[in-house]
């Protein structure tokens, strides 16, 4: 299986990047940097993408283990290193569910699948960064 991404330079420091899906995103760096702060930045996409896959395969779990929450959310964190080229040697995700009187054990279990098993974008970080999870659980 391939997927085809096509990015395209729209002047300055701004490019649209495509999805096999069709949709498309503008990426961008700060005004310091040369750029005008419209749009994502490379590096923390690719957090956004360690949650987004993550978050995908445990609300699926939930969802076929027929666990509620009320909410769920996840704050992930990423430590550059200090010499270029510059990337995350250590990423930190913490896992929040919200509602009344929570699952833990199946949440925990739905957690930990998708970080052992399922999540492939977990598993390409742990490839160059030291991968660190947390789970809270907000009981309403």
């Amino acid at each position: 299986m391939e997927d085809k991404v096509i990015t395209h330079w729209k002047g300055n420091s701004q490019f649209e990047s495509d999805n096999p899906s069709g949709k498309t995103l503008l990426m961008d760096t700060s005004a310091e940097h040369g750029g005008y702060n419209s749009g994502l930045r490379p590096k923390a996409m690719m957090l956004a993408a360690l949650a987004g896959c993550s978050g995908l395969d445990v609300v699926s779990v939930l969802n076929k283990m027929k666990v509620t929450v009320s909410d769920f959310r996840m704050d992930t964190y990423g430590q550059l290193t200090e010499e270029h080229p510059k990337y995350y040697h250590t990423v930190s995700v913490e896992y929040h569910f919200y509602g009344k009187n929570l699952d833990e054990g199946k949440i925990k279990k739905a957690v930990d699948l998708s970080i052992e098993k399922y999540c492939g974008v977990m598993e390409m970080f742990r490839r160059f960064a030291k991968v660190n999870t947390s789970i809270h659980y907000h009981n309403k």
